[in-house]
């Protein structure tokens, strides 16, 4: 085995998995749908190294990442599509044209003794940029080209991002909270008439309004929710701990006694 591996191995050992004629099996299979799910999950494991500040762990998640894009570039050159030079090729070009203020001629290698900007000013030639684009493959409109796909939070963040650079936005977060007290109100009212379609209706318009909430207080949601997650699994889990040492589990706990456990967990937390 060798001592340091590169890029290149990783293509040739994908191919390997990929080939008819011994590889593997279960590699065989796979479409461009099916590996979907194992990206999307990749994708939230580095996310979680990096808040985890695991950097060790980060390291191995990267590669996994790594290997997703690997074997689409695979796919995609079975299926005559593209191959990972050509989305190299791709990525460096758009991130090349997306910063005209490092790279001037519009070339890599090219003169690009660029004049100074400021951070502001970045942000609006990047998003003037990104909107030609969208344009130019028929994405156009202020809430064009904002991915189906995307988790429902991070795309109702950018949904509502998009609307307020034209003016479509609350002027301060209070504006954010009445809507908020609002839609709870609603939401009651449909849960009162006993409407389920109407609630799911007014739980949604709810979110959305602490999406928006997130946003003004330049919180990203998914990352709150997922902070909220594990504090939510970490103090169940003491409550758990502790029943397990009285030789019970949750079901065998009142309410009751469940809050109690549930505020000490709470409290030693600091």
């Amino acid at each position: 085995m060798r001592d340091s591996y590169t890029v290149e191995d990783l293509q040739h050992l994908m191919a390997e998995l990929r080939n008819p004629d011994g590889g593997c099996p279960w590699d065989l299979k796979q479409s461009f749908a099916t590996i979907v799910p194992s990206t999307i999950e990749e994708a939230y494991e580095v996310a979680e190294a990096i808040e985890s500040e695991d950097y060790a762990h980060l390291r191995e998640e990267l590669g996994d990442l790594l290997f997703q894009v690997i074997y689409y570039a695979q796919l995609g050159r079975e299926a005559g599509h593209f191959d990972f030079p050509r989305i190299v090729d791709t990525l460096v070009r758009k991130v090349v044209r997306r910063h005209p203020h490092v790279f001037p001629s519009g070339e890599l290698y090219g003169d690009n003794r660029a004049d100074a900007i400021g951070e502001e000013q970045v942000k609006q030639n990047w998003e003037t940029i990104k909107a030609e684009e969208r344009d130019a493959k028929g994405e156009g409109g202020t809430l064009g080209g904002v991915a189906l796909g995307l988790p429902a939070l991070t795309r109702a963040a950018k949904l509502q991002k998009r609307a307020a650079r034209v003016g479509f936005d609350w002027p301060s977060i209070d504006g954010v909270l009445a809507k908020i007290e609002e839609e709870i109100g609603e939401l009651r009212e449909a849960i009162a008439a006993g409407d389920r379609g109407h609630a799911r209706e007014e739980l949604g318009d709810l979110l959305f309004s602490c999406v928006n909430a997130a946003r003004h207080l330049k919180v990203d949601p998914e990352t709150a929710l997922r902070h909220c997650n594990r504090k939510f699994e970490r103090r169940f889990n003491a409550v758990e701990a502790e029943l397990k040492e009285q030789g019970r589990q949750p079901a065998d706990a009142s309410l009751a006694e469940l809050d109690q456990l549930w505020d000490k967990a709470k409290s030693a937390e600091g």
